[in-house]
C-alpha cells in the first residue's frame, strides 16, 4: 500500500527514527565489568539523538526491493555505530576539537580524550560484531550477509569513510582544489550513505544493476548533504544546529561553499537531489516515503 502523499511526513520520520532507536538500544552492549565505563562512552555517543538518516536509508531501500524479516536490524545498528564513531574522533582535540554536538557536550569532554578515542575504536569494533549477529538469524541468506559485510568494510575504510577524512585531514589550513574537495565529499560523506543503500537493497535480494543503481543514488544524496551542511555552517545559528557555526572557517577549510559560493552550492544541492529521486523513480516504490526523505535533505535547517 502506498503512503499517501498528503500523509504527515514527519510523523512518518518520527515511527521510523524511533524504531531505529529501538533498535540501537537492543544492540547496544550493557554497561558492566570492570571496562563498563567505556559501555556508557558508547552508549551516550550512539544516543545522542540526530537524524538516523543512514540506518533509515538502509530500512527504506530494503523494503523498495522487497525485504521481509529482522536479518537488516544489525547492520542498521552498525551503519549508525560506525556514523558515531567517526562523529566521535572528528570532535577530539586533534581533529575539529568541537566541545558540543547535537545540543550537549561531546563525548571526550565528558568522559575525557582517552575514552573519547576508546569509546570511537570500541564503536567500531562492535558495529562489526553486531553486523555479524545476523548469521545467527536463520532468515539471513549467508551469501547476502557476507556481501552487506563486504560492502560496509570497504566503504567505511580507508576506501571510504576514513580515505576521505585521511585527506580532509591532511589537506585542512591551505586552500584545495575543487577535484580534491569533491573526492574527500565523496569518501567521507557519501560513502556511508552508499553503503546503506546498497545493503539495504542486498539483503533484500536485489540483482547487481539493482545495487549500483542504490549506489549512484547513495553518492549524489551524500553529496547533496554535505554541501548542505556547509551552507548551514554559514547560514545556520548554533541553537538549531546543536553544534558551533562557522566552524569551517575557524580551520580554515575549504568548503563547497567557498569554492563555488553560497547561490551555486544552493542550486547544486537542488540538482543533486532532483538527480537522485528521478533514478529512484524507475523502481516501484512500496510508499512515497524514501522519496521524501530524499527531498527532506534539500531544505533542512540543522
Amino acid at each position: 500500500m502506498r503512503m499517501e502523499r498528503h500523509m504527515n511526513f514527519s510523523e512518518e520520520r518520527n515511527k521510523r527514527t524511533a524504531y531505529i532507536e529501538s533498535i540501537l538500544q537492543r544492540y547496544l552492549p550493557p554497561a558492566e565489568g570492570y571496562q563498563k565505563i567505556i559501555m556508557e562512552a558508547m552508549e551516550y555517543s550512539l544516543m545522542a539523538g540526530g537524524k538516523r538518516l543512514r540506518p533509515m536509508l538502509m530500512w527504506e531501500t530494503f523494503r523498495l526491493f522487497g525485504g521481509k524479516g529482522r536479518q537488516i536490524e544489525p547492520f542498521m545498528a552498525a551503519i549508525e555505530m560506525i556514523h558515531t564513531y567517526s562523529l566521535v574522533h572528528d570532535d577530539l582535540p586533534a581533529m575539529d576539537n568541537d566541545e558540543y554536538r547535537r545540543g550537549r557536550k561531546t563525548t571526550h569532554i565528558v568522559y575525557g580524550e582517552d575514552m573519547g578515542i576508546l569509546a570511537g575504536d570500541a564503536l567500531l569494533n562492535y558495529a562489526f560484531e553486531t553486523a555479524c549477529s545476523a548469521f545467527d538469524d536463520e532468515e539471513t541468506d549467508p551469501v547476502q550477509a557476507g556481501r552487506a559485510l563486504q560492502i560496509l568494510a570497504r566503504k567505511a575504510g580507508i576506501y571510504g569513510m576514513i580515505g576521505g577524512q585521511v585527506v580532509d585531514v591532511k589537506e585542512s589550513g591551505h586552500a584545495v582544489s575543487g577535484e580534491t574537495l569533491d573526492f574527500i565529499y565523496r569518501l567521507k560523506t557519501s560513502a556511508l550513505i552508499e553503503s546503506s543503500m546498497m545493503i539495504g537493497a542486498v539483503l533484500a535480494g536485489a540483482d547487481n544493476d539493482q545495487v549500483s543503481a542504490m549506489e549512484k543514488i547513495g553518492e549524489k544524496i551524500g553529496l547533496a548533504f554535505q554541501i548542505q551542511d556547509d551552507i548551514l555552517d554559514v547560514t545556520g545559528n548554533e541553537e538549531d544546529l546543536g553544534k558551533p557555526v562557522h566552524s569551517d572557517e575557524k580551520n580554515e577549510k575549504t568548503t563547497y561553499v567557498t569554492w563555488k559560493g553560497l547561490e551555486k552550492a544552493r542550486e547544486d544541492v537542488a540538482r543533486m537531489t532532483e538527480e537522485a529521486v528521478k533514478e529512484l523513480r524507475r523502481f516501484d516504490a512500496p510508499d512515497d516515503f524514501l522519496e521524501q526523505l530524499l527531498v527532506s535533505l534539500v531544505g533542512r535547517k540543522k
